[in-house]
């Protein structure tokens, strides 16, 4: 027998991710899209119903505060997203609520000026303004180091081995998201799962007028079925004599979000009163805007190659940052009571229907605006328990995690100088958050436990983030370790053409501002 050519044991790098339907600026038919952006605005509310869910009770909000919230939160969502789709990296991201800012947030609950108010009205009100003031002062970082190009700068020192980590890390950081969640009521999680997977994967050539339906619209049936399902259960009784916890989590009729909601409401700048504004609480939302900062550079780097695109110049990612902050200033003017980062579920959704086009996103934008607006339609689809959305997690944020690791194809994976950077960085970006989750959990307060609380909050909430530790030990490692006669193995050869705008003549096809404002500010 011959021995294989090494083309048949190989394969070729390559830029783009092949096998796409649709890329960053192909579009489906309107009724195709109309869908698949439906589908996106349905994941996309998982993440804005839960923090709300989360937060309020601890601020002593009622249902109806909540609703309020969750409407804003998806308001604003909507409005980032469009701005970011058109004006920041271009890229078919979904922008909404961030994890990465519940350290800095608590801390402000848990301030004795603000526990001392009786009223849980007052207080609420009081909490939510100390947030918003945070969050308008936090929000000039990513605006300043986004607009002054400063993080365009700051991205020369990235490399293809260096980003590995961080890419695969906004994926597998989020593990506790998943299976955990599922775990809560297995009953409604693992058929969820598996209807999922065999929709998605298994079934995906089953076509109907020639398109992939089960493939494309695989996450709205299976949520159709496991709804109806979850509330079939709910009306035998099943969870009459459960736990509270599980009755949370598998009941359809639990969130009491439908009967709190108003018909229409408009969120608007200020509706929970003027901002107030503490040095302390804003040096602590700082922190989180930078986590943030990084958590989405990752982000927008996976999107690219899920959108069939070149990854993003350093002047577009500085650009996207820059409209980042302005979202964020958005949050702190309405009150979303979180900061905004990149749905990294909606980008795991961009390869599990392989449609990377810009206008779904777009459109399912508008969704989120449209269902803020008119309250009781929107709190119908939000009702979705969160086990179910936590089922669609284990897929979507697995699926962002390989590609970062497809960014390896460009790095020589034979170099121990790489193989030590890679696993390091992953190890320690997986341990060290885990770490201070569990000193957390068990002594109620993180391992930065000094009088300063702005400086507690400072480092919980940067070694709290798997993908800030991995960017940390991954980038400080590749620079300094070697790094001079080894660019070839990091795969700086392939990397440096797409650090400018005219390094690669595809870049112009992907990401030119419209209506001709390049003429205003041209790209470098």
């Amino acid at each position: 027998m011959a021995a294989p050519k090494p083309e048949e044991i190989s394969h070729p790098p390559m830029d783009q991710l092949q096998g796409l339907e649709y890329c960053i600026d192909s579009n489906p038919s309107w009724g195709e899209a109309i869908a698949l952006g439906f589908q996106h605005y349905i994941l996309a509310l998982g993440t804005a119903v839960m923090i709300p869910t989360f937060l309020v009770p601890l601020m002593g909000g009622t249902d109806d505060d909540k609703v309020r919230v969750v409407q804003t939160l998806l308001f604003v969502g909507g409005v980032n997203t469009l701005l970011q789709t058109l004006f920041g990296t271009r890229l078919p991201t979904v922008i909404g609520g961030s994890w990465a800012f519940m350290v800095p947030i608590i801390s402000i609950i848990h301030d004795p000026s603000l526990e001392r108010i009786t009223d849980p009205h007052v207080r609420f009100l009081s909490t939510m303004r100390a947030i918003q003031g945070a969050l308008i002062v936090a929000s000039s970082v990513q605006i300043i180091l986004g607009y002054s190009q400063l993080w365009a700068i700051c991205s020369r020192f990235f490399s293809p081995v260096g980003m590995v980590p961080v890419i695969s890390l906004v994926g597998f950081g989020l593990l506790d998201r998943g299976f955990p969640v599922v775990g809560r009521c297995v009953e409604i999680g693992i058929p969820m799962l598996i209807l999922f997977i065999a929709f998605s994967q298994y079934l995906k050539h089953f076509q109907t007028k020639e398109i992939p339906v089960l493939e494309r619209f695989a996450l709205l049936i299976s949520v159709t079925v496991i709804w109806a399902y979850a509330h079939l259960l709910t009306a035998s009784g099943a969870y009459k004599h459960h736990p509270e916890l599980t009755q949370r989590n598998c009941r359809t009729d639990k969130a009491n979000l439908i009967s709190s909601a108003p018909w229409i409401k408009i969120p608007y700048p200020l509706q929970w009163g003027a901002p107030t504004f503490d040095a302390g609480h804003a040096f602590g939302m700082m922190a989180a805007v930078l986590v943030s900062l990084i958590e989405s550079t990752g982000a927008y780097k996976a999107a690219s190659r899920l959108a069939s695109a070149t990854p993003p110049p350093a002047h577009v990612l500085s650009r996207g940052i820059g409209w980042q902050g302005i979202g964020i200033l958005l949050d702190g003017m309405f009150g979303t009571l979180t900061g905004s980062t990149v749905s990294v579920e909606n980008i795991g959704l961009l390869g599990s229907t392989r449609v990377g086009s810009r206008r779904v996103i777009q459109i399912s934008a508008g969704f989120m605006i449209f269902f803020s607006i008119l309250g009781k339609f929107g709190a119908l689809f939000a009702s979705i328990p969160f086990t179910i959305f936590a089922a669609i997690y284990c897929v979507m944020f697995g699926l962002v995690a390989s590609v970062g690791l497809s960014f390896l194809q460009f790095t020589n994976m034979n170099s121990m100088r790489n193989l030590f950077i890679v696993g390091v960085s992953l190890f320690l970006g997986l341990s060290i958050p885990e770490y201070f989750r569990e000193y957390t959990g068990a002594a109620l307060h993180g391992p930065a436990h000094t009088k300063a609380g702005w400086f507690n909050d400072l480092l919980n909430t940067i070694f709290l983030s798997s993908p800030t530790v991995a960017l940390i030990v991954s980038v400080f490692l590749d620079n300094t370790l070697e790094y001079k006669d080894s660019a070839k193995d990091r795969g700086m050869p392939w990397w440096a053409k797409f650090r400018t705008f005219k390094g690669d003549s595809r870049n112009e096809e992907f990401y030119t501002l419209p209506f001709n404002l390049n003429r205003f500010f041209p790209p470098s």
